[in-house]
């Protein structure tokens, strides 16, 4: 269950091509840590990354866990795609609401974020194809390095 489909060092490095190959027609993204970093500066040329995904007809829709609903809108309309907030992750929850606007089945859609045990982990129990990225910056609290410590222990048991 926490074991990736997928692993990049950046979600700009996932190409339109990877996704077909594996029959992925819609992609749901996380936000902190994926698209932007931890003092909220996107990553480079992700709205560029995001319009190439467009143009390929691949749907997108933002799952974020923050509850900063203004922050995460503020990210989706900037990149003209829609968004759920407080998504719970792992919890299937929020990643039901985004399969319904995404209106693809789960085995097409890819969920793509930082985190193994909210994202890896809700992807892999909706049975989509989990894509894990590293994270644009370090974590900024004692809680979330520690958390960061024991993704490094499990990813190095899972290869």
């Amino acid at each position: 269950m926490l074991k990736p489909k997928a692993q990049f060092n950046k979600v700009t490095d996932i190409t339109a091509d990877f996704l077909k190959k594996n029959n992925i027609t819609a992609v749901i993204l996380d936000v902190d840590n994926t698209l932007i970093d931890l003092d909220r500066k996107p990553l480079e040329n992700v709205e560029k990354w995001v319009n190439s995904l467009k143009k390929e007809n691949i749907k997108i829709c933002i799952a974020s866990n923050s509850i900063k609903k203004g922050k995460i809108e503020k990210v989706a309309k900037k990149m003209d795609i829609p968004f759920i907030y407080f998504s719970t992750k792992p919890l299937k929850r929020g990643l039901k609401k985004a399969v319904q606007i995404l209106q693809e089945k789960n085995e097409n859609i890819a969920e793509i974020g930082d985190q193994l045990f909210t994202d890896v982990l809700g992807a892999n129990r909706m049975k989509m194809f989990s894509i894990l990225t590293k994270p644009i910056s370090g974590e900024k609290t004692k809680l979330g390095e520690i958390k960061r410590r024991i993704e490094k222990i499990y990813l190095k048991k899972l290869v």
